[in-house]
């Protein structure tokens, strides 16, 4: 399905009146790419939950990693994007191992993860995105990739109470799981964690 008619249809686009080939439409919502956590690791990711001061922890079904942020186009760049991305389409699969748990903000934490252990394949995959989707018009990424699971939002914990709940949070069992698509996610403006909608998915090869 048409991007644009499949999020007219959720009431994101809001068809106005034609003037030729010209109509008015309505804002989008904020739109990336990423990749599905599978229910069975967003169970165990979610046994981390409790005992940290400050945390707004995340609903394990809005768990993903983000490969590209999009954020708010007009229509023409979405359809622009879903072309670029599905031509992405039957890139190799490959398994992701989430090894470890980090925090992001240094002396001030703004966010607990679940990190993704080094891999050649996603890396792959990102840099593709960030390719296509600046020959669909969007500016380069200015931020590392840094793929992750974000488990919470911190505000007014210390770097020491992070750090202290990472390490009584004990040995992180890895996580492994095998990425068969990549996905079109949107958002509607909050303060994070969703909730995040499925717009459109590609498949990668088995």
């Amino acid at each position: 399905m048409n991007l644009r008619r499949r999020l007219t249809m959720l009431g994101f686009c809001c068809p106005g009146r034609e003037s030729g080939a010209h109509m008015e439409t309505g804002p989008l919502p904020r739109l990336f790419t990423g990749l599905e956590v599978p229910y069975d690791v967003q169970l165990a990711l979610s046994l981390k939950r409790g005992g940290l001061s400050g945390a707004r922890w995340i609903d394990p079904e809005n768990y993903h990693i983000t490969l590209r942020f999009i954020g708010d186009v007009d229509n023409r760049t979405a359809d622009e994007v879903s072309y670029e991305l599905d031509r992405l389409s039957n890139s190799d699969g490959f398994k992701i191992r989430l090894s470890h748990l980090g925090a992001f903000g240094g002396d001030t934490p703004r966010a607990l993860y679940a990190g993704v252990e080094n891999n050649e394949a996603l890396q792959r995959l990102q840099a593709a995105q960030e390719r296509v989707l600046r020959r669909a018009g969007l500016e380069p990424e200015a931020r590392k990739f840094v793929p992750h699971v974000s488990l919470a939002r911190l505000r007014g914990g210390s770097a020491i109470e992070v750090a202290k709940f990472i390490h009584e949070a004990g040995q992180f069992t890895p996580l492994d799981f095998i990425v068969r698509r990549f996905v079109l996610f949107s958002s509607k403006a909050s303060v994070g964690g969703g909730p995040y909608l499925v717009e459109q998915g590609y498949p990668l090869a088995a």
